[in-house]
C-alpha cells in the first residue's frame, strides 16, 4: 500500500472490526472465532484448531472438599474412547468454521477499503505533497527529480526544461520518465553540462493545474576526481582510505573499508561547552590556535564527540593548512600557515543528543611585512577553472591596497606536485586577476600562485592552489556515488520502534548498503538509526520515544560515499500496531448461591493498540466438551453474574476481549467451579489485584472488597507478601481498613507477589488469587507528581508528565487511591503526556494522598501526599498572587538637594505605564504644585516628591500609596525629632550653601600637597570668579604676599612653603572678594596636621636619599646622605652596628637643608664598622648604610714644601710620600688642570708610596699653583705648592706664605723640597674632584640642582685639606633659617 493511503487504514479497520462480528454471526455461532482485519494471519487459525480439550485433572493429594470432584469424574472414566473420537470430530468442525471465518474476513476487509476509498476520493485540485528539490551533480552521472502529486481525478504530470516540454524521443535513452502510486519521476542519464537548466513538473486535471519547479546544475567531471576523499572526512573510518591514481591519471582503486559508523553516535553524547575561543589576529605566515574547551556525558576515550569546523559556512577539512583535534575535554583548530584566506568568521559545530551547539567568533589576518617596503599584500583565493589537456584558467582576488603604490600586475607560478621547484608562467606582469596557463603534461599535477606587483616591487606569494591534475582525455568512465533511494514508508510496529521500508536506487552502482537517519518532527536534527550499512530494503528501527512522532529518511553507500538522501516519510507516531487484545486470565469465582455464580478475571495483558470495550464469557460443564455463549451482548466490565446454574455441578468458563480490531483469543479454562451455595461466616476473597507506583524500594498494591461479606461486614483487610523462592508473610498484623496498601522495604530487582484475606467479626477470610508476579523496579523515565501555585492564577495544583503514553490512554487521578470523578473541588485538565489538577478553594478537607494513574501503559503512576504545612504555605503564596503586592528595591527615603530642597523617593521593581500613586503628609494628600514638584519614571521605577521649601512646618510622617493593576503597596517615612533637624540643618546647610555660590567661592577648600621637590603647596580651588575677584592670603591673620600673584582666573590657587620646618606652623587663611560677594577659606597646621606634612617631606624624602657617602674633614671623617630636602623635624635615626648614635662631641649628628651627616672626631680602631641611617615616615623607614670596617684614607705623609721659587732652565723636582689602604691613587694639578705626564714634565709613582712631579728646564710659564690628590675608596687630601719661576739675573721673587704659613724655601734641582711646619688652616671649598676621584661627581645620583658639592669658584684648595666637606655657609655646616 503507498504511504499517501496509509491514513485510510485506520477508518478502515475500525470499521470493519463491527462488521465481521455481524457477518461471521450469519455465517455462524461462535464469535470467538472472529479475528482482526489487520492480523489475519495462519498463526491465528492454528491457535483456534489448538483449543485444548477437556482433560482429566489430578486428584493427588486432594482435600477433603474435593474428594466429591474426584468421585464424579471417575465415573467418567469409562467413556474415554468415544469421547476422544467425539473430540476429533469437533476439532474437524471447528478447522472448517475457523477457514470460512478467515475467508469472510477477507471479503469483509475487500469489501470495506473499496467502500472507504469511495466515500473518501473526493474531487480537488492538483496539489504537491512533496515539491521538486534543487540537485547539484558531476558530469556524466544521472539525477533523479520526483515529486507526489495529490488530487481527483488523478492528476497528470508533464516535465518542462527551462520552460519547454522534455520530449524523450528527441534523445533516445536519456530521459526517463514515471509514474508510480502518485509519484512522478524524471530521470536524466549522464547528464551533461547543458543539462544545466530549470525543470517544472506540471501537474493537471479538471480542477485546475499547480506548478513546482528546481534548478539542476552540472559541475564538470574533471573537478570530481577526489570527491571521495571529502565524503570521507564526514565519517570515522576503521581503517584509512588510499585513494590512488593509476599511471597517468588512469583508473583508481580503493583501499580500506567503507565509512563505518561509531557504535555510539555522536547524537548520543551530552556536550557543554566551557571556555570558548574569542575574537582572534593573526599575521600571514604566522600560526593560530582556536580552543574551546567542554564537558562531554560520557566521556569514552574511543568514541570523540563530533567537532565540525566552519570558516565562513564553509567546512573545513583536516589537512596540512588546518588540524583539527578533539578529545581530552577540548576541540582545537590549529592554522599552522596562516594567510589572508584564513580570514573569517569561524564556526564550531558540536553534534549532541539535543541537536547541536556551536559557537563563532572572527579571525583577522593582516599581511606579512613586506619583502620590500611599499610592496603589496599577496593575492587571495587562488582557483583553478577550465581544467583540460594542457590548458588551465587560473584565477585570484586581488590584495586590499591602502597605504601602498597601485598594484601595476600579477606574476603567476607554478610547480609540480612532488616538486619544490616553482617556475614563473608569464614574463611580464598580467594586469587582470586571471591568466591562462598553457604548456602543461598530460596526466601531471600542479600548483599555481600569484605575486602582486607596484612600483616599490613584487609581493610575498599567495597561499598555493589546490592541487590540479591535468587530465588525460575528456572522458570518464560513469562512476560515482548510487542514485538517491526511493519512496520511504514508516509503518506502526511496537512502542518504541517503527518498521522502515523504501524504494532501492534506481543506479545503484556497485551499492554496498543503506543508512536510515530519524528525525522528530518539528525538529530540524537527524540522528542516525544504523551504524553501518545495511543490505536490506526493510529496516526496524528501534528505541524511539512512545507517543513522539517521527519521519525517516534513506541514504545509498557505496565505495565512492553517500548518494543524496531520499524523500522524507510521512510523520508517523511511535505506537503498537493496531490488534486484537491477547487472553484474559485468572478467572476466579466471587460469589455463589447456588443457582448463579459471580465471577472475575484480570484484564488482558496486551491490549493490542486501542481500548478494550467488550467482553464475552463462555462456559461449559465440566463433563462437557461443547462451550456455551453466555453473554450474546459485550459486558465492558470485568465481572460477570452467570444465571441459569444447576447446583451441584462443576462449570468451566473462558473469556475473551474486543477492541476496535475484532475479538482476541479466548482465556484458557478456568478451574472447575462448584455451583455450591456459599454460607461461611467469613468473607469471600478479594480480587482484582493490582500494582501503582512500582519503584526500586517500594509499590503500592490495590484491590478490590470481595463480594461475598460473610455473616457480618468486612472490617479490614491483611496482606501477605513473597518474595520469588520464599514462603508468604503478613506485612500487616492488625488489618487494614482501605483497599490499598504502601510496601516498602523492597529488595531493588526483586521479584514479589502477593495476597490478599478478607476479614470480618467472625474471622479472617479466603486468600485472593495470587497477584501477578511484580518486580521492584521504576519504569525508564518515571517522573513523580509535582505540586505547587501557578505564578499568574495563584491556582494551587498537581501536575505529572508520563514518561509513555499510548493512544488510548487516560490520566485517572484519585484521592487516598478513590478515583476522583465529577468532583467539584478539582478542575483536571489534561494534554499530551501532561496531566494537572488543580484545586479550587482549597481547605484542610483537601488533604490526603492524590495519586494518578495512566491508562493502557507498563504502569506509569505516582502520587504525593498533601500535608497542611504544605497547604498552608502554598494558600498564602496563592494568597500573594492573587493579592500582588508592588514590589519595592528601595522604601521610602529622602536626600537633600542644592538650595536647600528636599527629595522624598521611593523604587519599585517593576512599574507598569498604568501606575497610580498618592502622596499623603500627616493623613492629608499633597497634590503635585509649585512647592511639592511630584512625578514618577517607569523605566527606572522612581517616584518622587520635591519639596522646595523645607521648614519646621515639614516635620510630619509621609506615606506613599501604589496601585499597578491588582497590585498595589504602600511606603511610609517618619520624620520627626531628632531625624527630622538633622534633615532640617542639611537642608538649611544646603540654601546657604547656594546662596554662597551665587558669588566667588571655594568649589574646594584648603589642603596640603606636597610636590616632589618638598615643597608644601596650599591648594584651593574657586569658583563663580571673574578678573575683577580679588585673592588675599593670612597667616596668624597677617597678610602674606606671595612673590607670584594668585590667578583666579585658573580655578586654582596655591601657596608654596618652601624649606618647610616647624617656624611654618600657624593659622592659614584664604580670602576671595569681588562686587557679587566673598568667601574665605582657613587651615590649621599644627598638631597632626603638621605631622601629616612632615611625614609626607620624609616619604619623599627617604625615597630620593643617596647611599652613605665619606668625606675627609681636618677633625676627622663625615658620613654625609644626601637627599632632596632635609630639616631636623624630619625623624631621622643614625646607628652604628645596630645601636642608636646619640649626638656627641665624639659623634655630632647635623645636617643641612640638603643632606643629613654624621661627623665622626678623630676616628679609631673603634669607630670601624657598619653605619647607617634610617628615614622614618608615616608607613615606613628608608634606610642607607655605609661600611668603614679595615679602612684607611688615602694621604700625604710629607715631602712637600708651601712654597717653590727657582730659576729658569733649570730641574724642579716635587716629590712626597703618600700612604692608604688600599693603595691611592694620585693626581697632580697646575692651575685646576691635571698635569699630563711629558718629557717636560715627567710624572712617576714608585713602589705605590713615592709620587714626583719633575719639570726639566722650567720657564716662566711653568710658574703657577700645583697641586697634588691623593685618594681612595675611603677619601683622600689635596696638597698645594706654589711655584714661582724667576729669570736669571733677577732677584727671587718675595715668598708669600701658603694657608699654613710656611715660609718658601728655594729648591735647588732635584732636591727634595722640605716639609714646612703646618700652619692653622680654615674650612676651604671644594674642589673639582679629579676623574680618578671616588668622590661623587655631579652626575651622582645627588640632585644637581642644589647639589651638596657646589664647583667653586677657585678649586685649588688650601694647604693639606684632609675633606672637601661641602657646606652651604663658610660659617656653619648648619645655616640658620631666614
Amino acid at each position: 500500500m503507498h504511504f499517501n493511503q496509509k491514513k485510510h487504514v485506520s477508518h478502515v479497520s475500525h470499521h470493519s472490526s463491527h462488521t465481521t462480528k455481524h457477518v461471521v454471526k450469519e455465517h455462524s455461532s461462535r464469535k470467538s472465532s472472529s479475528k482482526s482485519v489487520n492480523q489475519v494471519q495462519h498463526t491465528h487459525a492454528t491457535e483456534a484448531m489448538a483449543e485444548p480439550a477437556y482433560t482429566v485433572p489430578a486428584f493427588r493429594q486432594r482435600s477433603a472438599d474435593e474428594i466429591e470432584e474426584y468421585q464424579r469424574v471417575s465415573s467418567h472414566v469409562g467413556k474415554g474412547l468415544a469421547s476422544i473420537q467425539k473430540e476429533l470430530h469437533r476439532m474437524k468442525v471447528a478447522t472448517k468454521t475457523q477457514v470460512e471465518n478467515i475467508a469472510i474476513t477477507r471479503e469483509v476487509q475487500e469489501m470495506m477499503h473499496k467502500k472507504m476509498t469511495l466515500s473518501t476520493e473526493t474531487d480537488k485540485a492538483p496539489d504537491f505533497m512533496v515539491a521538486l528539490r534543487p540537485h547539484t551533480v558531476w558530469e556524466k552521472t544521472p539525477v533523479k527529480l520526483f515529486c507526489t502529486v495529490g488530487g481527483h481525478p488523478r492528476p497528470i504530470v508533464k516535465w518542462y526544461k527551462g520552460g519547454k516540454p522534455v520530449d524523450p524521443l528527441s534523445a533516445p535513452g536519456k530521459y526517463k520518465m514515471e509514474s508510480k502510486y502518485g509519484v512522478h519521476s524524471l530521470i536524466i542519464s549522464r547528464c551533461v553540462v547543458s543539462d544545466t537548466a530549470e525543470y517544472s513538473a506540471v501537474a493537471t486535471n479538471s480542477h485546475g493545474s499547480t506548478t513546482s519547479k528546481a534548478s539542476v546544475t552540472v559541475k564538470s567531471e574533471s573537478l570530481s576526481r577526489f570527491h571521495f576523499l571529502i565524503y570521507c572526512s564526514f565519517f570515522h573510518l576503521k581503517k584509512k582510505c588510499v585513494f590512488l591514481l593509476g599511471p597517468a591519471g588512469g583508473a583508481c582503486q580503493l583501499f580500506g573499508q567503507v565509512p563505518h559508523m561509531t557504535g555510539i553516535h555522536h547524537s548520543k553524547l551530552e556536550i557543554t561547552m566551557l571556555d570558548r575561543f574569542g575574537v582572534s589576529f593573526g599575521t600571514e605566515g604566522g600560526s593560530i590556535r582556536l580552543v574551546c574547551t567542554m564537558v562531554v556525558v560520557p566521556d569514552l576515550p574511543n568514541v570523540p564527540p563530533l567537532a565540525q569546523w566552519y570558516r565562513d559556512d564553509k567546512l573545513l577539512k583536516a589537512g596540512k593548512l588546518a588540524e583539527i583535534k578533539v578529545g581530552g575535554g577540548a576541540a582545537t583548530l590549529t592554522l599552522p600557515h596562516l594567510a589572508k584566506d584564513d580570514e573569517g568568521l569561524y564556526t564550531l559545530r558540536m553534534w549532541t543528543k539535543d541537536g547541536t551547539t556551536e559557537h563563532s567568533a572572527y579571525l583577522f589576518v593582516k599581511d606579512a611585512a613586506p619583502s620590500v617596503a611599499g610592496a603589496p599584500g599577496a593575492p587571495i583565493s587562488i582557483k583553478a577553472f577550465d581544467i583540460n589537456s594542457d590548458y588551465v584558467l587560473v584565477a585570484w582576488k586581488p590584495p586590499n591596497t591602502t597605504n601602498e603604490a597601485a598594484i601595476t600586475g600579477y606574476f603567476v607560478d607554478k610547480r609540480e606536485s612532488g616538486s619544490a621547484t616553482w617556475s614563473q608562467c608569464n614574463d611580464s606582469p598580467v594586469r587582470i586577476c586571471k591568466y591562462p596557463v598553457h604548456g602543461l603534461k598530460v596526466g601531471h599535477a600542479y600548483h599555481f600562485r600569484v605575486r602582486a606587483v607596484n612600483s616599490a616591487g613584487i609581493s610575498r606569494p599567495s597561499r598555493e592552489s589546490d592541487k590540479v591534475t591535468s587530465p588525460t582525455c575528456m572522458c570518464f568512465a560513469c562512476v560515482g556515488v548510487p542514485s538517491a533511494p526511493g519512496q520511504v514508508v514508516a509503518t506502526r510496529n511496537t512502542k518504541s520502534s517503527v518498521f522502515v521500508q523504501w524504494d532501492p536506487p534506481k543506479h545503484p552502482n556497485h551499492l554496498m548498503g543503506y543508512y536510515i537517519d530519524a528525525s522528530l518532527v518539528g525538529s530540524k536534527t537527524w540522528a542516525p538509526c544504523n551504524h553501518k550499512p545495511y543490505k536490506h530494503t526493510r529496516f526496524v528501527v528501534h528505541g524511539l520515544t512512545p507517543g513522539e512522532t517521527y519521519v525517516f529518511r534513506v541514504q545509498a553507500v557505496n565505495v565512492y560515499g553517500l548518494s543524496d538522501e531520499s524523500q522524507e516519510s510521512t510523520p508517523i507516531a511511535v505506537e503498537p500496531a493496531l490488534t486484537t487484545p491477547s487472553a484474559p486470565h485468572g478467572i476466579t469465582m466471587l460469589s455463589c448461591d447456588g443457582a448463579s455464580m459471580i465471577i472475575a478475571w484480570n484484564r488482558p495483558k496486551h491490549g493490542g493498540g486501542s481500548k478494550i470495550n467488550a467482553y464475552y464469557v463462555d462456559k461449559r460443564d465440566a463433563d462437557s466438551l461443547a462451550w456455551k455463549e453466555v453473554n450474546s451482548a459485550p459486558t465492558k466490565t470485568r465481572t460477570y453474574t452467570v444465571d441459569g446454574l444447576t447446583e451441584g455441578t462443576f462449570y468451566e468458563f473462558k473469556v475473551q476481549a474486543g477492541n476496535l480490531a475484532g475479538v482476541g483469543v479466548p482465556s484458557a479454562p478456568s478451574t472447575p467451579l462448584k455451583c455450591e451455595a456459599w454460607t461461611s461466616a467469613v468473607p469471600g476473597p478479594a480480587y482484582d489485584l493490582a500494582f501503582r507506583e512500582v519503584r526500586g524500594d517500594s509499590l503500592v498494591i490495590l484491590w478490590k472488597a470481595p463480594v461475598y461479606t460473610g455473616a457480618s461486614a468486612v472490617t479490614g483487610y491483611i496482606v501477605e507478601m513473597a518474595k520469588k523462592g520464599h514462603h508468604y508473610h503478613p506485612l500487616n498484623e492488625e488489618a487494614i481498613g482501605h483497599c490499598y496498601l504502601q510496601v516498602t522495604g523492597l529488595e531493588a530487582g526483586a521479584e514479589y507477589t502477593f495476597k490478599v484475606k478478607a476479614v470480618n467479626a467472625e474471622g479472617v477470610g479466603k486468600a485472593s488469587q495470587t497477584s501477578e508476579p511484580v518486580v521492584a523496579k521504576a519504569l525508564p523515565g518515571t517522573q513523580e507528581i509535582q505540586c505547587g501555585v501557578d505564578e499568574d492564577t495563584g491556582d494551587i495544583f498537581l501536575s505529572f508528565e508520563a514518561c509513555e503514553i499510548s493512544e488510548t490512554s487516560n490520566f485517572a487521578w484519585s484521592k487516598n487511591y478513590k478515583e476522583i470523578s465529577d468532583c467539584p473541588r478539582v478542575a483536571i485538565e489534561t494534554k499530551g503526556k501532561h496531566s494537572k489538577l488543580t484545586f479550587v478553594n482549597p481547605d484542610v478537607s483537601d488533604l490526603g494522598a492524590f495519586s494518578v494513574h495512566v491508562t493502557d501503559t507498563e504502569g506509569v503512576s505516582a502520587s504525593h501526599t498533601l500535608t497542611e504545612d504544605a497547604l498552608n504555605t502554598m494558600l498564602e503564596l496563592s494568597y500573594n498572587i492573587r493579592h500582588p503586592i508592588v514590589p519595592l528595591k528601595h522604601q521610602l527615603n529622602y536626600e537633600v538637594l542644592e538650595k536647600g530642597h528636599v527629595r522624598f523617593w521611593l523604587q519599585c521593581l517593576k512599574m507598569s505605564p498604568a501606575v497610580t500613586y498618592r502622596f499623603i503628609v500627616n493623613d492629608k494628600e499633597v497634590t503635585s504644585s509649585d512647592s511639592h514638584k511630584i512625578s514618577h519614571d517607569v523605566n527606572t521605577g522612581v517616584i518622587q516628591m520635591t519639596v522646595d521649601h523645607f521648614s519646621k512646618a515639614s516635620e510630619a510622617t509621609y506615606t506613599v500609596q501604589i496601585h499597578d493593576g491588582r497590585a498595589k503597596t504602600q511606603s511610609s517615612l517618619v520624620l520627626v525629632g531628632d531625624v527630622f533637624k538633622a534633615a532640617l540643618k542639611e537642608a538649611e546647610f544646603q540654601r546657604s550653601e547656594h546662596i554662597r555660590k551665587q558669588g566667588p567661592h571655594f568649589a574646594e577648600y584648603l589642603s596640603y600637597h606636597v610636590d616632589d621637590d618638598c615643597t608644601v603647596l596650599l591648594v584651593c580651588k574657586v569658583a563663580n570668579v571673574k578678573k575683577e575677584t580679588v585673592f588675599h592670603w593670612f597667616k596668624d591673620e597677617e597678610e602674606i604676599v606671595p612673590e607670584t600673584p594668585p590667578n583666579v582666573m585658573s580655578g586654582s590657587v596655591a601657596l608654596p612653603i618652601s624649606l618647610f620646618s616647624r617656624k611654618d606652623q600657624g593659622h592659614y587663611k584664604a580670602k576671595l572678594s569681588d562686587d557679587r560677594g566673598k568667601d574665605s577659606s582657613v587651615f590649621d597646621i599644627s598638631g597632626q596636621v603638621f605631622d601629616d606634612i612632615i611625614n609626607a617631606i620624609a616619604h619623599i624624602a627617604g625615597s630620593s636619599a643617596s647611599e652613605l657617602v665619606l668625606q675627609c674633614t681636618p677633625e676627622g671623617i663625615r658620613l654625609q646622605c644626601y637627599m632632596k630636602y632635609y630639616t631636623e623635624e624630619i625623624r631621622t635615626a643614625w646607628l652604628h652596628k645596630d645601636s642608636k648614635i646619640s649626638s656627641s662631641e665624639k659623634m655630632r649628628i647635623a645636617g643641612t637643608a640638603e643632606m643629613a651627616w654624621m661627623q665622626i672626631r678623630e676616628p679609631s680602631e673603634k669607630e670601624k664598622g657598619h653605619y647607617s641611617i634610617q628615614i622614618m615616615d608615616a608607613t615606613k623607614s628608608h634606610t642607607r648604610t655605609f661600611d668603614l670596617s679595615g679602612q684607611d684614607r688615602g694621604r700625604v705623609v710629607g715631602g712637600l714644601p708651601d712654597v717653590v721659587t727657582i730659576m729658569e732652565q733649570k730641574t724642579l723636582s716635587l716629590t712626597c710620600t703618600v700612604w692608604g689602604d688600599p693603595s691611592p691613587e694620585v693626581t697632580w694639578f697646575k692651575n685646576e688642570n691635571e698635569v699630563v705626564s711629558t718629557e717636560h714634565a715627567k710624572i712617576t709613582l714608585e713602589a705605590n708610596k713615592f709620587a714626583s712631579l719633575t719639570i726639566t728646564a722650567v720657564t716662566s710659564e711653568d710658574s703657577g699653583k700645583y697641586s697634588i690628590n691623593v685618594r681612595n675608596k675611603y677619601g683622600g687630601e689635596f696638597v698645594e705648592i706654589t711655584v714661582s719661576v724667576y729669570k736669571q739675573g733677577e732677584s727671587p721673587p718675595e715668598a708669600k706664605m701658603g694657608g699654613r704659613g710656611a715660609t718658601p724655601a728655594p729648591l735647588a734641582s732635584k732636591t727634595p723640597a722640605q716639609t714646612p711646619t703646618p700652619a692653622q688652616t680654615h674650612i676651604p671649598q671644594t674642589p673639582t674632584p679629579s676623574l680618578k676621584s671616588p668622590t661623587p661627581s655631579p652626575k651622582s645620583p645627588t640632585p644637581t640642582a642644589k647639589s651638596p658639592t657646589p664647583t667653586p669658584k677657585s678649586p685649588t684648595p688650601t694647604r693639606r685639606v684632609k675633606s672637601p666637606s661641602p657646606a652651604r655657609s663658610l660659617k656653619s655646616p648648619t645655616p640658620p633659617r631666614k
